[in-house]
């Protein structure tokens, strides 16, 4: 790589490392984080991988910023604080127009979701992008995907199925007016992870996970862990006005149920709470086991597939 791994590193990286809970950060074998007290440690990643989780031609600087994002998003699922992330980089060459452009969207990131870039690494290879994300929760209060119960209902955050349509957007699927085809490639882009509604989250929802592979296949990793069903009535569905605006309403639910990519949070509460702003309900859980929604036939086994 050119000027060598470390040169490309404090050119390019070493600017987003300050937050309060980093001890020491870019610059020495590995970080240190501090914990506060009676907390515990909350951490995830993800690998996104180029042809396969985002375009070849996509702009690097929003790679940048949906690297992070996604990441992110697995914290506000848990009810935890932001601490900390880290990168791995595997780069064919080193590009230093790409990766300037890379880097203004991570920083962008950073800033966005109070994670300081503390650590990574860079190799040569497929472009391949790892983040690891830390974060903070009181001890024992962590939201879990097995806590649903029957009587519980269900929320959904944010309008889901836009990324699904912003990705039919870029591959000349659909053409959609202007305005809408921008929204909509800017919720594929640049997801918003919920994470000023996840640290509400703690005490209040019974169970949480985050929008990624598509709402029907992610409530059915909760319905699995609580040993429950849950049931979805797809006439609730909060849908944009850009999603709207397809011909086909078969087509809105399916990006909506299960196109994936949206990052909102999808909790479970019971019967006497009430969610934070920002969520609408959706359905109910009930005694059995699965995913019901019986406007949607047929998906409910769809969603994205890693292999």
């Amino acid at each position: 790589m050119a000027g060598g791994e470390f040169e490309l590193i404090a050119r390019h990286f070493s600017a987003f490392g300050r937050g309060p809970g980093v001890v020491l950060g870019v610059g020495d074998d590995a970080a240190v984080l501090s914990v506060p007290e009676g907390c515990e440690l909350v951490t995830s990643v993800d690998t996104l991988v180029e042809g396969v989780h985002f375009p070849e031609d996509a702009f690097p600087e929003d790679i940048g910023y949906r690297c992070v994002a996604v990441a992110a998003s697995d914290l506000a699922a848990m009810g935890a604080s932001p601490l900390a992330t880290t990168l791995a980089l595997t780069l064919p060459e080193a590009d230093d127009f790409w990766l300037h452009a890379f880097s203004e969207g991570i920083g962008q990131a950073c800033s966005a979701f109070h994670l300081p870039l503390v650590g990574g690494d860079t190799t040569r290879g497929p472009r391949t992008i790892s983040v690891q994300v830390f974060g903070v929760i009181e001890r024992g209060r962590a939201v879990r995907r097995s806590g649903a119960r029957p009587g519980d209902a269900v929320f959904v955050s944010g309008t889901p199925g836009d990324a699904a349509a912003g990705l039919a957007v870029l591959q000349s699927r659909w053409q959609p007016e202007p305005d809408h085809g921008e929204y909509l490639l800017g919720r594929y882009y640049r997801p918003t992870p919920r994470l000023v509604l996840g640290v509400q989250l703690p005490g209040i929802a019974s169970a949480a996970i985050d929008v990624s592979d598509g709402l029907l296949q992610d409530l059915g990793h909760i319905a699995a862990a609580s040993g429950c069903a849950i049931e979805i009535l797809a006439e609730q569905l909060p849908l944009s006005a850009a999603l709207q605006s397809h011909p086909d309403r078969q087509q809105q639910l399916a990006w909506a149920l299960s196109g994936g990519d949206d990052y909102e949070l999808c909790i479970t509460l019971p019967q006497d709470r009430r969610p934070p702003g920002g969520f609408t309900r959706i359905g109910s859980v009930r005694e059995g086991q699965g995913v019901v929604c019986e406007a949607a036939a047929g998906l409910e086994q769809a969603g994205y597939r890693h292999f």
